[in-house]
């Protein structure tokens, strides 16, 4: 088991540059390596050793993809059973996972759909919280979504929503400042004061990652692009009110060389020290 989460800057797994990473590539370099449990649970061979071998040189922070928390249909045992298998052999200290929903009727959607921002919402959601965390048996973390129409009607905005779901629930929250940027553009809030509005003690993790522009009237969280400078800033902002929190770079199209990313991660990390410093000194002010 990890004694405890590590902090500072880190890189998810991607097949694209894993034989780089394996190879050592990277040793030295990232903060730690976040990984999709479901792209290695129900496989054999090759992918399963390489993650093994990665797990003796790097902290590992896993964060799902399948467990449609706003959903309604029942948990399957069989995908619990096996994802607290794989979080216990790599000693997770908390599994994440989306607050939306991503299919029904035991069909999968391979997508992140908004739910309502509604206290009735809120409720049921919290509620499948605590029973992920239950059958997991470790803390859960939520992440906020990108989301482009909202599906329902809601009375709450969706820092409110948030707020009351991770009360509720008494779990985590892993912020993803691109989202909040993303989304903010796109639906006319500014992102600071949506930060603000939620209950910055219960993050435990940060996603940052690049997005598009699509048609000049909508940005598109692709992870598909260097980070930009206000989503940096949002970071910095982040962790000189938290202090050390994982802050994860993502990347999952237009994926360029590793070392281009592993670049990119030292710029964020040198943005993540300068937060931590400020944060130190309003600490002891």
């Amino acid at each position: 088991m990890q004694s405890q989460p590590p902090t500072g800057v880190g890189l998810g797994l991607r097949g694209a540059f894993l034989r780089d990473i394996v190879r050592g590539d990277a040793d030295g370099k990232v903060a730690f390596l976040e990984v999709a449990p479901e792209n290695y649970m129900h496989r054999g061979g090759r992918s399963p050793k390489r993650l093994a071998t990665l797990a003796e040189r790097f902290p590992i922070i896993t964060h799902g993809l399948m467990m449609s928390l706003g959903g309604t249909d029942p948990f399957r045992d069989e995908y619990f059973d096996e994802l607290k298998s794989f979080l216990d052999r790599y000693g997770a200290p908390w599994h994440s996972d989306h607050i939306c929903w991503s299919g029904m009727d035991g069909a999968m959607l391979h997508d992140l759909l908004p739910i309502p921002f509604t206290t009735q919402t809120a409720k049921r959601v919290a509620s499948r919280i605590r029973e992920a965390s239950d059958r997991l048996e470790r803390p859960m973390a939520i992440e906020n979504i990108s989301w482009y129409l909202q599906l329902g009607k809601s009375n709450l905005d969706e820092a409110e929503f948030i707020t009351e779901v991770v009360e509720r629930a008494d779990c985590s929250l892993l912020l993803d400042v691109n989202n909040v940027f993303v989304n903010a553009s796109n639906h006319g809030f500014e992102a600071q004061a949506w930060i603000d509005a939620i209950p910055l003690q219960r993050v435990v993790q940060l996603h940052i990652a690049g997005h598009e522009p699509w048609d000049d009237t909508l940005l598109v969280d692709t992870h598909g692009a260097d980070v930009r400078e206000e989503v940096r800033d949002l970071m910095s902002y982040v962790i000189e009110r938290t202090g050390p929190k994982p802050v994860l770079l993502e990347r999952d199209s237009n994926i360029p060389p590793l070392a281009d990313l592993l670049e990119e991660a030292a710029s964020l990390q040198v943005i993540y020290d300068e937060a931590l410093q400020k944060h130190a000194r309003e600490a002891s002010a």
